[in-house]
């Protein structure tokens, strides 16, 4: 056994630096780790339940699957690529009559849907979220008969944030993800 005042041979020191060495580079290593794990780690309120427009094919199941008793998908008016139009597809129904609003010519089934005259031939749309109830007639009608101005989108402020949405798994074209609130982007933006 050695004295402890005698000096570490050559060897011995270099197997003692490259052990602390070693502690340290697997510290920081193991650290690093721990911090980007922590870092991407996110809580059930940094993610929400999105609906991608370009997959969504209004099947009205929004309205009918949410937990809420009045479902948390609205329709969104991207006003920015509406056209205004008095005929829009949207507001009424196809093979109308008469354009007048009168119930049983507009698409909405609940009145959520109202315009005010700008000026010939242009009406503004706006949508009472309060009267919307996600079925999504009215997106359906302006993609297949308009420019796709109004879609479908889940309010987050009703949204229950769920970590199973009940509409996600009966969404036949798989359009309802959980996203990132940092990776959201499938909003249509005109």
């Amino acid at each position: 056994m050695k004295n402890k005042n005698t000096p570490l041979s050559r060897r011995e020191f270099l197997r003692v630096c490259g052990t602390i060495v070693a502690g340290i580079a697997l510290a920081s290593v193991s650290g690093a780790l721990f911090k980007r794990m922590y870092d991407n780690r996110q809580s059930d309120t940094d993610y929400f339940w999105q609906i991608d427009p370009s997959k969504c094919t209004f099947c009205g199941r929004c309205e009918t699957s949410c937990v809420l008793p009045v479902s948390a998908v609205k329709c969104i008016h991207a006003s920015r690529v509406c056209g205004y139009c008095d005929l829009c597809g949207g507001y009424y129904r196809s093979n109308v009559k008469e354009l007048n609003t009168a119930a049983e010519n507009l698409m909405c089934p609940t009145g959520a849907i109202s315009r005010k005259f700008i000026e010939d031939p242009y009406f503004e749309y706006t949508i009472s979220e309060r009267l919307c109830n996600g079925c999504g007639k009215c997106a359906k009608g302006c993609n297949s008969f308009g420019n796709g101005s109004l879609y479908l989108q889940i309010k987050q402020d009703l949204c229950k944030n769920c970590n199973e949405c009940a509409i996600t798994k009966v969404c036949p074209a798989d359009a309802i993800k959980r996203v990132p609130i940092a990776k959201a982007h499938d909003l249509k933006n005109g």
